[in-house]
């Protein structure tokens, strides 16, 4: 029993740790805490199963479930014979991190460069006006420099994104921790 209890006891640990930080993913603790659970499980479960476990309503554990497939953290799976729908985790961590990256930051970067793009052009268009005034004309031309360094930036977040997409950043970061041969 005491092996038992220490089992549990390290996996408590590991589940609080997660689950208080799974609010880098958008989510809640207790979406961390269901994670955790699929994680330490042995076999896919049902939201029956995760309902009971965690003391969570069933609407509250679909909702949940249904965030952790949107994460690409969880995935449904199949067993013969049982009709329920199973979950079970998704254990790419690489992946789920760049699924991350990516689905935060690409709709940011549209959106930012979108209104960074369509300011530049209402500048210039100031600046090309004769009746601006040279204090309007001399911010502009400052905004104008200042924003083009943002649209690098996010071209610079781009590329970024785009090899996080191809796996083009694995071949800086390998997985697999490298050997340091200066020693």
């Amino acid at each position: 029993m005491k092996d038992i209890d220490a089992l549990e006891q390290s996996r408590a640990r590991v589940i609080e740790a997660i689950s208080q930080n799974m609010t880098l993913y958008g989510v809640t603790p207790s979406i961390g805490r269901l994670y955790c659970l699929l994680f330490f499980s042995d076999r896919p479960l049902t939201l029956d199963e995760m309902k009971d476990e965690l003391g969570m309503s069933k609407a509250s554990m679909s909702l949940a479930v249904r965030n952790l497939l949107d994460l690409n953290m969880v995935e449904k799976a199949w067993v013969k014979g049982v009709r329920k729908d199973l979950y079970v985790v998704k254990d790419d961590p690489y992946q789920r991190f760049f699924d991350l990256f990516i689905t935060k930051w690409q709709p940011a970067i549209h959106t930012n460069t979108k209104a960074i793009e369509k300011t530049i052009n209402e500048l210039e268009e100031l600046l090309a006006d004769s009746d601006t005034s040279s204090e309007v004309r001399k911010n502009a031309q400052v905004d104008i420099k200042n924003l083009q360094n943002w649209l690098e930036y996010y071209d610079w977040l781009s590329r970024l994104i785009n090899s996080f997409q191809t796996k083009e950043i694995l071949q800086f970061f390998p997985i697999e921790k490298r050997m340091n041969t200066d020693e």
